[in-house]
């Protein structure tokens, strides 16, 4: 295993310590990231349901709906927005899932 010396502020470290419980920085610091990841991931599966709902569907077969005519004004902002606000939950929700494979 690799480490690396990392210097942190003490109120840094105040603070991992009451979030936490633990004393040790880098067990701290790695509890902390692990909570923050796990909430990311929830609020992009939130942001994703969101849209699942409003249109029924899952985000490949919006696209596709959009691209046959079943979306009524596919280019319209409303639409616009919701195509690129989904896209970057999943893009959000892919990458989190994949850091979230490197945290021990």
């Amino acid at each position: 295993m690799v480490t690396d010396m990392v210097v942190i502020p003490k109120s840094t470290h105040n603070v991992l310590q009451r979030l936490t419980g633990q004393y040790r920085p880098d067990i701290a610091l790695s509890l902390a990231i692990k909570d923050l990841v796990r909430l990311r991931v929830d609020e992009a599966q939130s942001r994703i349901a969101k849209f699942e709902k409003k249109y029924n569907m899952t985000f490949p077969e919006f696209e596709e709906a959009c691209e046959n005519g079943k979306i009524q004004a596919p280019f319209s902002y409303e639409a616009e927005k919701d195509d690129w606000g989904w896209e970057a939950a999943i893009t959000d929700l892919e990458t989190l899932e994949e850091i979230s494979q490197w945290l021990v």
